[in-house]
């Protein structure tokens, strides 16, 4: 079997600690569906008696996602051509384990239609409420252009000043790398908004 070297795909990274929060029969957030490899990699760990939401503006990426899954199987998948920023609408608050977020723009589509700071600000504040406590806020960000370091700067702003009391907040980028590499930021809600000892 291969060995796979997660520090090197940060993509992977991301997406291998989210589903380790991710149990059978889970209601889980894709808030960015993209091309749709998340969206099977949350619909596969939340079985066929979980529930998967997945959002997204564009035709492509939703069509893009439909077939995936089809190619996948897999029917525990809501797919919703709505922007993130509607997602209280679809998944009532406290019951998410997950809500994974991957910024910027659809890869191999149009780059001038990209996630933006103010938006991305509201549709995390959203996602954070349908966490249920012990859940995971994943996001993956990418500071390549100009959007995505704005973005980055004001999803890091709102992450520090989240309280304590109720979410631990981590970051990781790759220190050595020159090529603009995505960044992840995680969030987990504490349960029962206790501090662990």
């Amino acid at each position: 079997m291969e060995e796979i070297n997660l520090i090197t795909r940060t993509t992977g990274l991301a997406m291998s600690v989210t589903l380790s929060y991710i149990d059978k029969g889970d209601t889980v957030i894709d808030a960015t569906c993209g091309a749709g490899q998340d969206t099977v990699a949350l619909a596969n760990a939340a079985g066929r008696d979980g529930c998967v939401y997945a959002f997204d503006i564009q035709e492509e990426a939703i069509r893009r996602t439909k077939d995936r899954l089809r190619e996948n199987g897999l029917s525990n998948v809501r797919v919703l051509k709505e922007s993130f920023t509607s997602v209280n609408d679809f998944v009532p608050e406290g019951s998410a384990s997950a809500a994974v977020f991957n910024l910027g723009y659809l890869p191999g589509g149009d780059h001038s239609i990209t996630t933006t700071a103010d938006e991305t600000l509201e549709g995390l504040a959203c996602a954070l409420r349908t966490l249920r406590p012990g859940g995971i806020l994943t996001v993956v960000m990418y500071d390549g252009h100009d959007e995505g370091r704005t973005e980055k700067q004001r999803v890091m702003e709102w992450a520090k000043a989240l309280d304590p009391k109720q979410y631990h907040a981590a970051y990781v980028n790759m220190l050595n790398q020159r090529s603009d590499p995505p960044e992840i930021l995680w969030i987990t809600k504490k349960k029962n908004g206790v501090r662990p000892r």
